[in-house]
C-alpha cells in the first residue's frame, strides 16, 4: 500500500486574521517559507500552495497532487471524492492548513469559506471521513488540532456501529455493505486540543508543516536559536540558508545531514515503537515513513514551545531520546566548518557519525546475545549499506549479527534489511560476494517468502555466478547452492529461471568436490529443481544426472548419501509422461537404490523409503500384482501361515530358504549343548519358545548378505529393453522385498514410514483381489487365461473364493502393523518370486487386459498422487544455516561450560587410570573374592558391561538393559531395547566412555541400537540415537539353552580409537562398521563352517582380528589383506565351543582363549601351538580377562567362579554369596571385568548379579 493521491487544502485568507486568535506583534508569518504579505494576497496563496506541493513531491514525486486554496465545502467534497475514486484501494493524504480560519469546534468541525469569503462555513469531520474513505492519512496544521483527532475517533466508532447495524438488517435482503475500518486511518496533528500554535517571529507560522516537509532546514534554524547547545556561537540564521549542497546528494553538506537525520530518526523509532507499529509506519509507505520520521523532529521542536504534536496511532514520547544528542553533535561539527566552506578556505570534512556508530555496533556484537536488549545501531547499519566507503565493514558486521541466530535475522528483517541487500545484488564487486551470499543464506534460512522478489529482480543470477566461480571457497559456494535451493523450492517461476542459467549442469560438475556440505546441498538443490518439473528432469536426463549421482550413494558422509537418495527420489517421481525410456531409467535408479537398505544411517534409509514412494505411485498396478501374487503363492506354499511380532508388524517365520539354510549350515558343539542344557535345568529359567528371524532377500542377494548390483548403466541400455519376464521381471519384486525388510527395521521411524507405504500397495492388491473374487462369484470368465494373475486366482483356496462379501471386504482393510483379524487370509512375508507376464506384452505395459480391468481406475493421462509419507530431512538441513556458523564451537572455546566439563572428565579419567595402574601391579597376588554388591536382575543376565569411569554397570537380559550404581547398590534404570520378541540381546558395548558415553546393544537378529541417557533415573530422557541392521542373514546354529534353540547371536568388539565396530556371530562374515561414517567399512569372510562365538581386535595396530569359533578353532585375520587372504592363522587345540578369546593390549600381546571343556590356552600369535595351558573347571560357561592385569575369571556350570593369573595359579574361588549362611551361587551366565579396576561382575541364571573386588575399601 502506498500514497497515490494528495489533497492540499489551505485556508489562509491572507491579510485577514481569524476572530478567535490574538496574534502577537511581531509574530510568525512564513507559510511554506514564503511571507504572504510580501505579495498580493491571491498570488501569495498560489505561491504557498505550489511550494507546499514541491515539498511533498520530494517524498513522492509520482503521486497525484490537487490544491484547494481557500475552498468551500463543495470544493472540498469534490476534491476528496475525486481523489478517492482515482486512488481505489491505495492511500489518500489530506493536508489541512487552518491558519486563516477559526479553531476547530468541539462538535468535530473544521472551517472553510463561502464563495464570497464573507462567512466561515463549518465542515464536519464526519462528512470528511465519508468523502476520503479508507485508507487515508490526515495532517492538521492549526491551533487546537487535537480536537479534530478526538472527534475523528468518535465518528469512526459511530460509523462502525452504524455499519454493523446495517449489516445485521441486510442479512435477510441479501444486500452486502462494504466494511471500512476508519479506526486504522493515520492522523498527525500539530498540537493538543487546548494548545495554540507558537508565534515566535524567528519561526515559520506553519512550524508543524515545516517540520514534516523541510526537516533539515527547520532543524538547523531551531538549533541556531537554542542557547548553550552549540559549539560555534557566531552562526546566524542568514548563514543557515547558505549551506551548500542537495538533500539527495550524500556527498554534500545538506545531503550528508539529511542522511544522518534519516538514520537517527529511524533508530529512534525502531528502538521506541513496537515492531508491528514500526513496520506499518516506517516500512510500508514512503510518504507515511517520511512524515512520521519528521514527526519525531516536530515533537522535539514544538515541545520546546509548549506544543505537543499528536498522532494516531499514538507514539511514545521520543523528544528526549539519547540519539538526539548524536544529531546535535553532527550539526555542531557541520556548522563549525560552515564559515570556512563559504569563504572557500576549507574543504568539507565528512562526519564521523557512521564510522562511530559502526564501532558502537561492533562493541555490542562482542558482548551481545539474545538475552540482552537489541543493538540500537541496527537501523544505522542499514543506512551505511548505501555508502561505498563503509559498505564492506557494515556488511561484515551485519553478517556477524545475523549469525547470532534466527532472532537476529528477524530483528534485521523488522528494521527493513531486505530492500538494501536486494539492491546490493546488482553490485559487481567481488569483495562483496562472500558477505552477500552469507547474509542471504541467513535470511532465507529464516524467511523463504522473498524468493519471488529475488527472481523478479534477477537476483538468482548473482548466486549462479557465485556457484560457478571456481575461485570462490567451497563454503561460499555451499551458501550459494542453499540460496538457489530456497529460490526453487515449491516455486515454478524460480525453477524456470535457474534452468535458464544451467543450474543443473553447474551442480553436476561439482558433485566430486572435497567439501561434504557442498556435495550435500548440490544434491538437495537438484532434488528441489526436479520436484514437479518435467523440464528439469529432461535436462537431468540429458546430462546423465542419475548416473553422476550414483557414486554419492556410497559417500563417506551420511548426510550426503541421504541427499543423493533424496535427489534420485524426486528424479524418479516427477515424470507425468511415461515412456519406455523414462521407465527404464526409473527402474535402473530403483534397483541401484536397493543397496541403501544396508546403510547404517537411519537418515538414508528414511529417504530411501520416501524415494521409493515415487516409483510405487508411478507403477502402482505392477506393485499390486506382485503383492497379490506373492501373497497367494506364499499362502499356497505355507498353508496360510504367517508370523506376527507382538508389535503388530509383519515378521518372517522360519520357512522356505531360511529353514534350509539354518538346518545344515552350522556345526554345533555337542559338548556345549549338553553342558548348557544341564546348567539351565538346575536353575530358574524364563525363556519361551521363540524363533530367530532372518532376512530372506531372494535371488538377487549374494551369500554374504549384500545385494547384487544390477548396474544403472546396464539398466537403461538398449540391450536391457526386454520383456518383463526377463531382466526386469524382478524389479518390482525386489523393491517389494526391500520394503518388507525396511518394515522390520531396527529404527522405529524407518519402520513407520515403510509400513505406511506398504499399506498403500497392499490396499491396492486387496482391492484387486476383491474385484476379481466378485466377478468370479458373478460367473464372469477371465480373459488372457495364460497370465499369471489368472493362474493365481484359478488356484485360490475355495474358502477365499466362496467367502461372503463381508469377509472379503475385511481383507481389503487389513494393513501391515494391525493385528490380523479372524478369518482373514495372511499376507506373505519374504519371497523369492517375481511377477510374470505374457511374452507378447510390451515391457512397460500395464499388463494383460484382465489386470487392467480390475486394477486401473485412473484416466489415460497420469494423475500425480499426493505423497502419503515425507521426512523433515530438507528442513533439518536448512536449520544449519539458521544457527551460528561463525561461533567458536564449545569444544574449542576454552571458556565454555562444556569445555570445562570435558576437561574435568579427562582429568578424572587420568587420575582413575593412574590409581588402577598401581592396583594392577599387585593383581597377581590378590584374592578377588570380596563381594561389593549383589542384587536381583529383572531377568537372566545375558551380558554385562562396566562403564570405564563411572560407578555404573549395564546388565542386559533378553529384552532390556538395567543400569546399576554398584558403589551404592541401587538400580538407576531399566529400559526395553525395543527388539522383536523373537530376538535376544547378545552383546553390549560402552561407546565414548571417556566423555559423554553411549550404550550400544546388539541382538541376535543382527540389529544394533545405540542409546543416550541410558543411566538416567527415569526413561523420560532416554533417547535412541541410531539403529541399523549390522548383520543380515543371521543363520543360527543349534546349541541348547533351556528349551529354546539359539546360537552365538551377535558377537561384537568396539574399537574406540578408530570408532570401528566389529560384528559377527551366526554369519559367514566379520563385518566392520565405521560408526563415524555410518556405513560398512569392510567384510571379512570367516571361511568357517561354524559360528563365531567370541571376537577381539588389536586396537593398537588396528590390523589383527582374533575370532573364537563354535567348532573349537581360533582364527586370526589380518584386515589389511584381501578378503580371500585375510585368514592368516588357525589355532586348533580346543575341542569344544570357544567361550572367550582375548588379545592382550600390554606385554607381548598374547592371545588367551578358553573353551567349554575347561581348557584355557595362551598363544603367541607368531606360532600355531599354545605356549601354556591352564586347566580350569570343566563345563566352562563364561570367561573374561582383565585388560591391564594378568587376571582371568572362569565361571562354570558347577556354580563356581575361579580367578587365575596367567601363570596358572588359582588365586580365589567363589561358590557362595557373602553373609551368614550365604546361599550357593547359581550357574554362571556371564562374567565381566572392569576395564581398569580390579572388579569383577558376575551374572547368574537365577537372575542375580554380583560384584567382587580384592578389597572392599577400594
Amino acid at each position: 500500500m502506498k500514497t497515490v493521491s494528495v489533497a492540499l487544502v489551505l485556508c489562509l485568507n491572507v491579510g485577514v486574521d481569524p476572530p478567535d486568535i490574538v496574534k502577537t506583534q511581531p509574530c510568525a508569518r512564513l507559510e511554506c517559507w514564503i511571507d504572504p504579505l510580501s505579495q498580493p494576497a491571491q498570488k501569495a496563496l498560489e505561491s504557498i500552495g505550489a511550494n507546499l506541493q514541491r515539498q511533498y513531491e520530494r517524498w513522492q514525486a509520482r503521486a497525484r497532487y490537487k490544491l484547494c486554496l481557500d475552498p468551500t465545502v463543495e470544493e472540498v467534497k469534490k476534491l476528496c471524492t475525486s481523489l478517492r475514486r482515482n486512488a481505489k484501494e491505495e492511500r489518500v493524504l489530506f493536508h489541512y492548513n487552518g491558519h486563516g480560519v477559526p479553531k476547530p469546534t468541539v462538535n468535530g468541525e473544521i472551517w472553510v469559506f463561502n464563495k464570497s469569503f464573507t462567512q466561515y462555513i463549518p465542515l464536519s469531520v464526519y462528512d470528511l471521513q465519508q468523502w476520503m474513505g479508507t485508507p487515508s492519512i490526515y495532517v492538521y496544521d492549526c491551533s487546537c488540532a487535537g480536537i479534530i483527532v478526538d472527534s475523528f475517533k468518535q465518528f469512526a466508532m459511530q460509523r462502525e456501529q452504524e455499519m454493523e447495524l446495517a449489516s445485521m438488517n441486510s442479512r435477510g435482503t441479501g444486500n452486502i455493505f462494504p466494511q471500512q475500518s476508519y479506526k486504522n486511518c493515520i492522523q498527525l496533528a500539530s498540537c493538543a486540543a487546548k494548545q495554540i500554535l507558537p508565534m515566535n517571529p524567528d519561526l515559520p507560522a506553519d512550524l508543524f508543516t515545516s517540520c514534516l516537509t523541510t526537516p533539515i532546514r527547520i532543524a538547523l534554524r531551531w538549533f541556531v536559536l537554542q542557547d548553550g547547545r552549540k559549539l560555534v556561537p557566531n552562526i546566524t540564521l542568514d548563514l543557515i540558508d547558505k549551506i551548500p549542497g542537495q538533500l539527495n546528494d550524500r556527498r554534500t553538506v545538506l545531503g550528508e545531514l539529511n542522511w544522518i537525520f534519516t538514520a537517527i530518526t529511524d533508530t529512534i523509532a525502531w528502538n521506541t515503537l513496537p515492531r508491528e507499529l514500526f513496520q506499518k509506519l516506517f516500512r510500508q509507505d514512503l510518504v507515511v515513513a517520511s512524515l512520521f520520521r519528521n514527526f519525531l523532529l516536530a515533537e522535539r521542536i514544538m515541545r520546546s514551545y509548549d506544543c505537543t504534536p499528536i498522532s494516531s496511532p499514538k507514539l511514545p514520547p521520543t523528544h528526549q531520546h539519547p540519539m538526539w544528542q548524536a544529531w546535535d553533535m553532527a550539526l555542531d561539527i557541520c556548522l563549525s566548518q560552515l564559515s570556512g566552506i563559504l569563504n572557500g578556505a576549507e574543504i568539507y570534512r565528512h562526519s564521523l557519525f557512521f564510522a562511530e556508530q559502526l564501532t558502537a555496533f561492533q562493541v555490542w556484537l562482542s558482548h551481545g546475545s539474545q538475552m540482552r536488549s537489541p543493538p540500537e545501531q541496527l537501523p544505522i547499519v542499514l543506512q551505511v549499506l548505501l555508502s561505498q566507503v563503509h559498505r564492506l565493514r557494515a556488511l561484515e558486521l551485519l553478517g556477524r549479527f545475523l549469525d547470532l541466530g534466527p532472532w537476529a535475522v528477524s530483528l534485521a528483517l523488522s528494521v527493513g534489511i531486505f530492500p538494501y541487500v536486494l539492491k546490493l545484488l546488482q553490485s559487481s564487486a567481488r569483495e562483496l560476494r562472500p558477505l552477500l551470499v552469507f547474509i542471504w543464506a541467513k535470511i532465507l534460512a529464516v524467511d523463504t517468502t522473498c524468493q519471488a522478489d529475488l527472481v523478479k529482480d534477477n537476483g538468482h543470477k548473482y548466486f549462479l555466478s557465485v556457484l560457478s566461480d571456481s575461485c570462490m571457497p567451497a563454503e561460499h559456494r555451499t551458501m550459494a547452492a542453499f540460496v538457489l535451493t530456497m529460490i526453487v523450492s515449491s516455486y515454478p517461476a524460480g525453477q524456470e529461471a535457474v534452468l535458464q542459467g544451467n543450474l543443473i549442469s553447474l551442480c553436476l560438475e561439482q558433485l566430486s568436490d572435497q567439501h561434504a556440505l557442498l556435495r550435500q546441498w548440490l544434491c538437495i538443490c537438484l532434488g528441489r529443481i526436479w520436484y514437479d518439473c518435467d523440464m528439469a528432469r529432461g535436462y537431468g536426463v540429458r546430462d546423465n544426472a542419475h548416473i553422476k549421482l550414483n557414486p554419492l550413494l556410497t559417500d563417506e558422509v551420511p548426510e550426503v548419501r541421504a541427499a543423493a537418495v533424496y535427489a534420485l527420489g524426486t528424479f524418479m517421481s516427477n515424470t507425468t509422461d511415461r515412456t519406455d525410456h523414462a521407465n527404464a531409467i526409473d527402474h535402473g535408479i530403483a534397483m541401484q537404490l536397493i543397496n541403501c537398505i544396508q546403510d547404517g544411517s537411519p537418515l538414508v534409509r528414511k529417504e530411501l523409503i520416501v524415494a521409493y514412494q515415487g516409483i510405487v505411485f508411478q507403477f502402482e498396478n505392477q506393485f499390486a500384482v506382485v503383492a497379490a501374487q506373492m501373497l497367494e503363492e506364499e499362502r499356497l506354499r505355507d498353508g496360510s501361515s504367517i508370523s506376527h511380532s507382538e508389535t503388530g508388524t509383519l515378521s518372517p517365520g522360519r520357512s522356505g530358504m531360511r529353514q534350509a539354510q539354518s538346518a545344515a549350515s552350522l556345526q554345533p558343539s555337542s559338548s556345549r549343548a549338553n553342558l548348557l542344557a544341564s546348567a539351565t535345568s538346575s536353575s530358574a529359567s524364563s525363556s519361551n519358545n521363540t524363533t530367530i528371524p532372518g532376512s530372506s532377500h531372494g535371488s538377487n542377494f549374494s551369500s554374504d548378505g549384500s545385494l547384487v548390483d544390477l548396474g544403472l548403466r546396464h539398466a537403461i541400455s538398449s540391450s536391457a529393453i526386454s520383456p518383463v519376464g526377463g531382466l526386469y521381471g524382478s524389479v518390482y519384486a525386489n523393491i517389494w522385498k526391500a520394503l518388507l525388510s525396511l518394515v522390520c527395521d531396527a529404527y522405529p521411524e524407518v519402520t513407520e514410514l515403510a509400513t505406511t507405504l506398504m499399506n498403500v500397495i497392499r490396499q491396492k492388491a486387496a482391492t484387486c483381489t476383491l474385484q476379481r473374487t466378485r466377478r468370479r462369484s458373478a460367473g464372469c470368465t477371465l480373459s488372457a487365461p495364460g497370465s499369471p494373475v489368472s493362474r493365481m486366482y484359478a488356484h485360490s483356496p475355495p474358502a477365499l473364493l466362496n467367502s461372503p462379501p463381508s469377509v472379503v471386504e475385511s481383507r481389503a482393510i487389513f494393513e501391515i502393523g494391525e493385528a490380523s483379524p479372524k478369518n482373514v487370509g495372511a499376507m506373505p512375508t519374504y519371497a523369492v518370486h517375481s511377477t510374470q507376464f505374457s511374452r507378447t506384452r510390451k515391457m512397460f505395459d500395464t499388463g494383460p487386459d484382465v489386470i487392467k480391468e480390475g486394477m486401473v481406475t485412473e484416466d489415460a493421462h497420469h494423475v500425480k498422487k499426493e505423497p502419503v509419507i515425507a521426512t523433515d530431512f530438507v528442513p533439518w538441513c536448512c536449520r544449519y544455516f539458521s544457527q551460528s556458523v561463525m561461533k567458536v564451537p564449545d569444544d574449542h572455546d576454552l571458556e565454555s561450560d562444556p569445555h570445562h566439563q570435558r576437561q574435568w572428565r579427562f582429568d578424572r579419567n587420568q587420575a582413575m587410570r593412574d590409581r588402577a595402574q598401581e592396583q594392577c601391579r599387585m593383581a597377581s597376588f590378590l584374592r578377588l573374592d570380596d563381594q561389593l554388591f549383589i542384587n536381583k536382575n529383572p531377568n537372566v543376565p545375558t551380558c554385562m558391561k562396566f562403564h570405564p569411569f563411572e560407578p555404573l554397570i549395564c546388565v542386559a537380559d533378553k529384552d532390556g538393559v538395567s543400569t546399576w550404581n554398584w558403589e551404592h547398590g541401587v538400580k538407576l534404570n531399566y529400559f526395553y531395547n525395543k527388539n522383536p520378541k523373537f530376538s535376544n540381546i547378545s552383546t553390549l558395548e560402552i561407546i565414548n566412555g571417556h566423555d559423554c558415553s553411549l550404550l550400544l546393544t546388539g541382538t541376535d537378529d543382527g540389529a544394533v541400537r545405540v542409546w543416550r541417557n541410558y543411566y538416567s533415573e527415569s526413561n523420560l530422557d532416554l533417547e535412541l540415537v541410531t539403529a541399523w541392521q549390522a548383520l543380515s542373514d543371521m543363520l543360527p546354529s543349534s546349541r541348547a539353552f533351556g528349551v529354546r534353540n539359539t546360537g552365538s547371536g551377535m558377537v561384537s568388539s568396539w574399537e574406540q580409537e578408530s570408532r570401528y565396530l566389529y560384528v559377527t556371530g551366526d554369519v559367514r562374515v566379520i563385518r566392520i562398521w565405521d560408526t563415524h561414517q555410518e556405513q560398512k567399512a569392510q567384510d571379512i569372510p570367516t571361511q568357517a563352517n561354524s559360528c563365531i562365538t567370541s571376537l577381539t581386535c588389536d586396537s593398537v595396530n588396528q590390523s589383527l582380528i582374533v575370532a573364537g569359533c563354535g567348532d573349537g578353532l581360533v582364527r586370526l585375520y589380518d584386515r589389511r589383506l584381501s578378503p580371500v587372504d585375510s585368514l592368516v592363522l588357525t589355532l586348533r587345540e580346543h575341542n569344544g565351543w570357544v567361550v572367550k578369546v582375548h588379545l592382550q593390549r600390554h606385554g607381548d600381546g598374547k592371545i588367551i582363549s578358553g573353551s567349554v571343556s575347561g581348557d584355557v590356552r595362551i598363544w603367541d600369535p607368531r606360532f600355531s601351538e599354545s605356549v601354556m595351558t591352564i586347566r580350569a573347571a570343566h563345563g566352562l560357561t563364561a570367561m573374561d580377562v582383565h585388560e591391564y592385569s594378568d587376571l582371568m575369571a572362569c565361571g562354570s556350570v558347577n556354580q563356581n567362579i575361579s580367578i587365575y593369573n596367567l601363570m596358572g595359579d588359582c588365586l580365589s574361588t567363589v561358590k557362595y554369596h557373602d553373609g551368614f549362611m550365604g546361599q550357593r551361587i547359581g550357574p554362571i551366565s556371564c562374567l565381566s571385568f572392569h576395564p581398569y579396576k580390579l572388579t569383577l561382575a558376575a551374572g547368574y541364571t537365577d537372575y542375580f548379579v554380583s560384584l567382587y573386588s580384592a578389597d572392599k575399601k577400594r
